[in-house]
């Protein structure tokens, strides 16, 4: 494939500014049609970002002749649908994380991937971001010596949204969503952490509704172990006071610690007893155009993009773990 031509199944807040221009940066690829279930929502779009062709079917778009590459944006509980609908029809997908609601789902996509050949990628961008780059050079570099333990802490006040319960956003309707915040935020830092330390094979957690302002779980607690025995340990709250708001992870090794954050990109603080060393790492302006270059230089044969269906698996694994589904 020289040319992808994609077609967008979902035209939400994140196709605003974090993935859909960054489609038309790459060479050799471009938009050329969008879909949403509601008409107003599809029109809008493509006339804002002069898209020539918008669909209120999805199965309309994935069979248009134009289009030979489907990007998934929709909530996670459809995701397994549209992205094996596009694979059966021979076009490879690009899916908005987590890769479904469920680890079931994530199985499905995976064999329907493997018996028609056809790829699946995973937007787990911060693998590519400049940040977390810098993140993993410094680990893999041995200033910190050997691993010994790595904490999760986040914490946020609850959102106005949340407060009703008539007009909770789908985040927080876990037959969509697959649970609640947990769900929808810890899957980026779940993938960092085993994008450099590698697959979580054990994981425990307790869940709790402490707000009692929805039925999804508000603050989790887990303890997990990788594959090569470094274990850890996570803390989110999604209601708590704003004097504990907190996102920050703690990689702690025999020779120093480093810390960094996952959404708010505060410096990057390297401790050792060397000193301390605060460091900025700027993103780009849409923080998925590194992957979706992967992604694109990947379909060309011009690269290999590891962000795919069967590396982002595990994560749901965790998240089904922590949540007690299995």
């Amino acid at each position: 494939m020289k040319q992808i031509n994609w077609g967008f199944i979902g035209c939400g807040e994140v196709t605003e500014i974090k993935s859909g221009p960054a489609f038309n940066e790459v060479p050799g690829s471009r938009i050329v049609a969008v879909m949403s279930r509601r008409e107003e929502n599809a029109r809008s779009y493509a006339e804002r970002h002069h898209v020539p062709k918008w669909y209120t079917d999805p199965q309309k778009i994935i069979n248009d002749p134009d289009v030979n590459a489907i990007y998934v944006a929709t909530p996670p509980s459809s995701h397994a649908t549209f992205a094996i609908m596009a694979m059966k029809a021979g076009k490879p997908v690009y899916v908005e994380k987590p890769l479904a609601s469920n680890y079931d789902d994530c199985a499905r996509i995976n064999y329907v991937s493997q018996q028609t050949g056809v790829p699946c990628f995973v937007a787990y961008y911060r693998r590519y971001l400049p940040y977390f780059e810098k993140v993993k050079k410094i680990i893999q570099s041995g200033q910190l010596g050997t691993i010994v333990d790595v904490q999760v802490h986040f914490s946020v006040p609850p959102r106005e949204m949340d407060y009703s319960p008539e007009k909770l956003p789908w985040r927080l309707q876990p037959e969509i969503a697959g649970g609640g915040y947990f769900y929808d935020l810890a899957p980026h830092q779940l993938d960092t952490l085993q994008d450099i330390f590698g697959v979580i094979t054990k994981a425990e957690g307790i869940a709790a509704n402490r707000a009692g302002l929805y039925k999804a779980e508000d603050s989790v607690s887990a303890c997990f172990q990788f594959e090569n025995g470094l274990t850890g340990s996570g803390s989110w709250c999604f209601v708590g006071h704003k004097s504990a708001t907190k996102d920050r992870i703690e990689v702690v090794g025999e020779k120093g610690m480093l810390s960094f954050s996952v959404f708010d990109y505060a410096p990057i603080e390297l401790i050792t007893s060397e000193g301390t060393t605060k460091m900025d790492v700027p993103n780009p302006p849409y923080v998925q155009l590194p992957i979706i270059r992967s992604v694109i230089e990947d379909l060309q044969g011009l690269s290999v993009c590891n962000a795919t269906s069967v590396s982002a698996t595990p994560v749901n694994w965790v998240l089904d773990k922590i949540l007690g589904k299995f």
